[in-house]
């Protein structure tokens, strides 16, 4: 078995190194002035395929429940966006770059036709009803095909808990008026529910909420779940908005290697001349993972990985950057 799992890797090493060659270069002239080099893309797609391998182990082991894609529903389907221009699937994940890379879709797909650089899009427009076309937009005929090799289906990953806590800093901790939108409507149930004896000014702002709040907020059910099944996009499951056991995404991006999981992804959809923003900014977020989590109790970090578990396995995250030890 383990002989057969190193001939596989080879054949797909070999498969995708042809397939760089054979893929049109980047000139020098991108919207970043970034040399892409075949040799960097081999690297990634190395390691990309060391990930694809150990997803699908993953997925094997849960096969219990496994899904078709006959079962997705159309909620289910509603963060992959298509280009069948590029035969490019992108499900995107709040929280993990993903305004910037409909950014790049924009341009892409011919979308933005005021300049070649992403981050002049306004983030509201590319997050705007309509912009892209979705998976449940295609016919059963053209579903079949995003499933075949002639396609590139990307999503991006992070560590669950870091996600988890940048979703709570831009939402609830931060001035943006994005914050205040969700402090209006999360933050104040959060105190009025959640906090004995808070003061008129929180009731009304719900916009000093603690982290610690938050968290407990996760695991009451009936506050945080609609009809208890799902969570808000922005701390959503990753594998309930992408179902990667059924879409079988054939490069596994990590926020760690935004930049150059991102260019194998475009060069393997053939984009020109275009790559992610080096313009991004990069997150403070894992720094201070351990500040924000040392304070709970273990026993309410023990279930918040009850609830990611899923995501910790499917895309090899760990706890030890936040315990300093994993879970037994």
């Amino acid at each position: 078995m383990e002989h057969n799992a190193i001939q596989l890797f080879g054949i797909l090493l070999i498969y995708t190194f042809v397939r760089l060659l054979a893929a049109p270069a980047f000139d020098d002239g991108n919207n970043n002035n970034v040399k892409i080099t075949k040799h960097s893309l081999e690297l990634t797609q190395t390691i990309n395929i060391q990930r694809q391998e150990f997803m699908q182990r993953q997925c094997d082991l849960l096969d219990a429940d496994m899904q078709t894609l006959d079962d997705l529903t159309e909620l289910q389907m509603d963060h992959m966006i298509v280009d069948k221009e590029h035969k490019l699937l992108y499900c995107y994940v709040p929280k993990v770059a993903c305004t910037n890379w409909k950014r790049v879709l924009m341009l892409l797909m011919g979308k933005w036709q005021n300049g070649t650089d992403p981050l002049l899009i306004p983030g509201s427009l590319a997050h705007s009803v309509g912009m892209f076309t979705k998976f449940y937009d295609l016919s059963e005929e053209e579903r079949a095909q995003v499933l075949s090799e002639d396609y590139t289906r990307f999503i991006l990953v992070r560590h669950p808990f870091e996600r988890l806590l940048s979703a709570y800093r831009n939402k609830l901790e931060g001035g943006s008026p994005s914050a205040r939108y969700f402090q209006l409507r999360v933050g104040r149930q959060i105190v009025r529910e959640l906090r004995p004896g808070a003061s008129n000014a929180s009731l009304d702002q719900g916009n000093d909420v603690q982290f610690s709040e938050f968290v407990r907020y996760l695991l009451t059910p009936r506050l945080s779940r609609t009809n208890q099944t799902d969570y808000n996009e922005h701390w959503e499951v990753i594998a309930k908005l992408c179902n990667p056991c059924v879409m079988k995404y054939n490069v596994v991006g990590k926020y760690d290697t935004l930049l150059d999981d991102s260019a194998l992804a475009l060069y393997l959809a053939g984009a020109k001349n275009l790559t992610f923003p080096i313009g991004h900014k990069q997150s403070s977020t894992r720094a201070n993972l351990r500040k924000y989590f040392d304070p709970l109790p273990i026993g309410a970090i023990r279930r918040l990985y009850e609830i990611y578990e899923e995501d910790f396995r499917l895309f090899d995250y760990g706890m030890d950057d936040v315990l300093g030890f994993e879970f037994g």
